[in-house]
């Protein structure tokens, strides 16, 4: 019988993601000998129960990882600094310690430092989600063909990298490994930026007086529904996320602004040479996305 990656796996955070990985794991094998869910939420922990989620359950951090040769930090990267300060007395000799944040300089800033020597930290990224939350959100298959995204740190032991790395191609992601603060860029376009721009449009739907936001509502096209689909996600997570990739979404937002600005001077002056030209370049991304089946 093969070994599991982990005799003892812990993941800390029973919302969307962390369920996922539980479900993954039960499904598809070879990751945890024990798999043990922990929340300080004690209605998503009864509800992890509820639905068979792990093997134990604990509502401290710092007892769930007693003993544990792997720990996954699932909770609003706002929480690591907290977290880890709970949980790093704790590791054991030989732990991988990971996360599932999307911004990974502010992890590296939180979670680095408090790592006991003879532990490692291996931070990573599943760039997978739905705008659902909580331990019933979770889907096995979650994961299957999106990308995890890998950023240890200089130094880090490779076998500790490899491990992370076969835990997410298990659960059917691809891997890549890159810089903190490239990932932090580049999440912040593809991610954070269309997480930012869903929830203002809908504010400014919102904000309408009540005759028209009643018919925004009804007559809602397939574009803003899309829109509503985005901002329905968790609040908390991503007022976290915004506030931790603050430098480079900003740097984004600057460019689209400058971007939006040539649109509507385009739209005004009737430019449509220009405004054709945008739609065309858009659509050669939306037919990119499709060729490498990530749309």
């Amino acid at each position: 019988m093969v070994e599991p990656l982990f005799k003892r796996l812990v993941i800390i955070g029973i919302g969307l993601i962390g369920s996922s990985i539980a479900r993954g794991a039960k499904a598809f094998g070879g990751i945890a000998g024990t798999l043990v869910i922990c929340d300080s939420n004690p209605a998503a922990l009864a509800r992890a129960a509820e639905l068979g989620l792990g093997d134990a359950y604990e509502a401290s951090a710092a007892q769930a990882v007693a003993g544990a040769d792997g720990v996954i930090l699932c909770t609003p990267v706002g929480t690591y600094a907290a977290l880890a300060q709970t949980i790093a007395p704790h590791l054991a000799p030989g732990c991988v310690l990971s996360d599932v944040g999307s911004t990974k300089q502010s992890v590296l800033r939180d979670v680095e430092p408090l790592v006991p020597a003879n532990a490692v930290f291996v931070p990573a990224h599943p760039i997978a989600g739905t705008e659902f939350s909580g331990p019933d959100a979770g889907l096995a298959d979650l994961f299957k063909g999106r990308w995890s995204l890998l950023t240890p740190p200089a130094g880090t032991a490779e076998a500790a990298v490899v491990k992370i790395e076969t835990m997410w191609k298990i659960l059917g992601a691809q891997t890549a490994r890159m810089d903190a603060a490239h990932h932090d860029r580049v999440i912040a376009i593809v991610s954070h930026l269309p997480h930012l721009i869903a929830f203002t449009i809908c504010g400014t739907a919102d904000d309408l007086a009540d005759e028209t936001r009643g018919e925004v509502l009804q007559f809602a096209a397939s574009g803003f529904r899309d829109f509503t689909r985005i901002a329905a996600s968790d609040p908390v997570m991503w007022r976290d996320i915004f506030l931790n990739n603050k430098d480079a979404l900003l740097e984004m937002f600057s460019r689209f602004s400058e971007d939006a600005q040539a649109m509507a001077r385009a739209v005004r002056w009737g430019d449509a040479d220009y405004i054709e030209d945008k739609i065309n370049r858009s659509r050669k991304i939306r037919k990119s996305l499709i060729d490498i089946k990530q749309a």
